[in-house]
């Protein structure tokens, strides 16, 4: 599931304030815009990352066990 990052987290990761960042929405939507969809990306890599690990890791099992009965 892919969350608008807080403000909190805005503040932040980009060291600046809540009002450098409205003001930012208000008068540069395309920088605001190119923030908020970097933040989706990085949240899409990490879950496709996380599903490799998970795939990783049941092949590992499947290897294990593959082995064990051999």
């Amino acid at each position: 599931m892919m969350t608008l990052p807080s403000l909190r987290k805005l503040e932040k990761d980009l060291g600046v304030n809540k009002t450098t960042l409205h003001n930012w929405k208000k008068t540069r939507p395309k920088l605001y815009n190119f923030i908020i969809e970097s933040y989706k990306h990085k949240e899409l890599l990490r879950q496709n990352l996380q599903v490799m690990i998970n795939q990783k890791n049941i092949l590992e099992e499947e290897i294990k066990f593959t082995e064990n009965k051999l």
